[in-house]
């Protein structure tokens, strides 16, 4: 393994695609995850760029931050929790106002996300306010819609919002701290429209038994178990909405369809994030999401305080980021947004400040691969794959991209050569199947020949070698009856004793 890593990175250095140097600073190591190998060592993909805090701003400085929303003109808005407000920043980070801080009816109350619509309206989750608070493009204060009211809420909900979305329908898509039902849907009226895409409890054995075997007072004794609750919400260009959940073990994101069915996870269990085989943690807390244009999701968790990017399948591409004080690391990491040109910007409310990571040439190289693969072209992405295995020999997706590729160009046996090398057993026996058929099809008139030369032995030799066998036998019975039989004795003459 250590001389396949060795030389991995001369080939990196020999392509000008990796910098020892600079990788040496990286607090962070890289890997990526395959099947049947685990983690295995990677090319960084990401690497620390720089952050700012506020103190350069005329703003001032940032206090425990919780949020982040990038426009697509590049305007950022920064949730400014702790200095109640939102703060509006240029492209390269210049102030264009501040939202919510002044005396009034948009007054804001430890505001925990914002959401800008493509005409400028900013929604903000006024949390302490128990409100979604609308402000115009230019940071006045439009209206809020206060906590939405209706039966199926139930008669102990409590409404404390702390992420919103805006979906096409103009629907707003609220996470209420504490709740388990689901996304909160409030039209553009401010009316309850339902739940959207709640999480569900699993099958369990133990539940069924106690079920079965309890009594009724000793059920109501028992605590009942509630769906997980949704910790943040992002929303793509196709409008597909992203979700994470905490304390699970499982499809802990999620991309749900406008009828809130999870696509990302079809009938599987995909468990994210770290795997924690060393630590105090048992499971990953994903905080935060965002999603490229491209599709790419990246996700934060706390407990591991790292960021992982996944492709549009649900396939790790790459992770980095950790505890601690360096650049590069984070304190308590709140949430994270995808930013033009591919930069990624992580909101550390513990060090209130905001990171930024820009990608390296192989992350560049792996995108543009990705992107191919997931749309189906894999022949076009087969150069590219080749040139990351190159770069890279541990990344095993791009054994099973190539192998794609190949069983696309039905070159069948080639294909299994990859999949066995990506340990996908599905894809392997698929491809075992076909290059079955296919050299069935091309040695058709050999396989012919020895079939009928088979049936013709089994015809015409096999009654000769019976008859033979038969015969054999017949002889070999009658050899025995003679010596059965003993010695010839010669028969006795008249007056002679025998």
């Amino acid at each position: 393994m250590i001389r396949i890593i060795g030389l991995t990175l001369l080939a990196a250095v020999a392509m000008g695609l990796y910098d020892p140097a600079a990788d040496a600073a990286i607090p962070y190591d890289g890997y990526t995850r395959s099947l049947g190998y685990g983690d295995v060592h990677s090319i960084n993909g990401y690497v620390y760029m720089d952050s700012i805090d506020g103190y350069d701003l005329e703003s001032g400085p940032f206090k425990e931050p919780q949020d982040l929303f990038a426009a697509d003109d590049g305007t950022l808005y920064v949730a400014d929790t702790g200095n109640n407000r939102i703060v509006r920043l240029t492209r390269d980070r210049r102030v264009l106002g501040v939202i919510g801080d002044n005396e009034g009816p948009g007054m804001l109350n430890e505001p925990k996300g914002v959401f800008v619509k493509k005409d400028g309206l900013v929604y903000v989750a006024d949390t302490k306010n128990q409100r979604i608070a609308v402000f115009g493009a230019k940071g006045d204060y439009v209206k809020s819609f206060p906590a939405p009211k209706s039966r199926l809420l139930g008669e102990t909900f409590t409404y404390s919002p702390s992420k919103v979305i805006v979906d096409k329908r103009d629907y707003m898509l609220v996470i209420s701290e504490g709740n388990t039902q689901g996304l909160i849907q409030i039209d553009a009226k401010g009316e309850f429209k339902g739940f959207f895409g709640a999480n569900h409890i699993g099958f369990s054995w133990e539940r069924l038994f106690v079920k079965m075997v309890a009594t009724e007072e000793q059920k109501s004794q028992l605590a009942v178990q509630k769906p997980m609750e949704f910790s943040n919400v992002a929303q793509d260009a196709d409008g597909f909405v992203y979700t994470t959940t905490l304390a699970t073990e499982t499809n802990q994101i999620k991309r749900l369809s406008p009828v809130g069915v999870d696509t990302l996870n079809p009938g599987s269990e995909v468990r994210y994030g770290s795997r924690f085989e060393a630590g105090p943690f048992q499971m990953p807390s994903f905080v935060g999401i965002s999603v490229s244009p491209e599709g790419f999701i990246t996700a934060l968790d706390l407990q591991s305080s790292k960021v992982f990017q996944y492709d549009k399948l649900g396939n790790l591409l790459f992770a980095f980021g950790g505890m601690g004080e360096q650049n590069g690391l984070f304190k308590t990491p709140a949430t994270v947004a995808q930013l033009q040109e591919g930069v990624i910007a992580v909101v550390d409310k513990g060090r209130s400040r905001i990171d930024f990571f820009r990608t390296t040439p192989f992350a560049d190289l792996v995108h543009e691969a990705s992107a191919l693969y997931v749309e189906g072209r894999y022949e076009e992405a087969q150069q590219m794959w080749n040139e990351v295995l190159k770069l890279n020999g541990n990344f095993a997706m791009a054994y099973h991209a190539i192998g794609k590729a190949l069983y696309k160009a039905e070159r069948y046996e080639e294909a299994m050569r990859y999949f066995k090398l990506a340990k996908v057993k599905g894809d392997y026996s698929t491809a075992f199947r076909e290059y079955r058929k296919q050299y069935t099809r091309e040695h058709f008139a050999w396989i012919a020949l020895i079939a009928i030369a088979l049936l013709a032995a089994l015809r015409f030799g096999l009654p000769r070698l019976v008859r033979g066998l038969k015969k054999l036998a017949d002889a070999r019975g009658g050899d025995r009856d003679l010596e059965a039989a003993g010695p010839a004795v010669p028969a006795a003459g008249k007056g002679e004793s025998v």
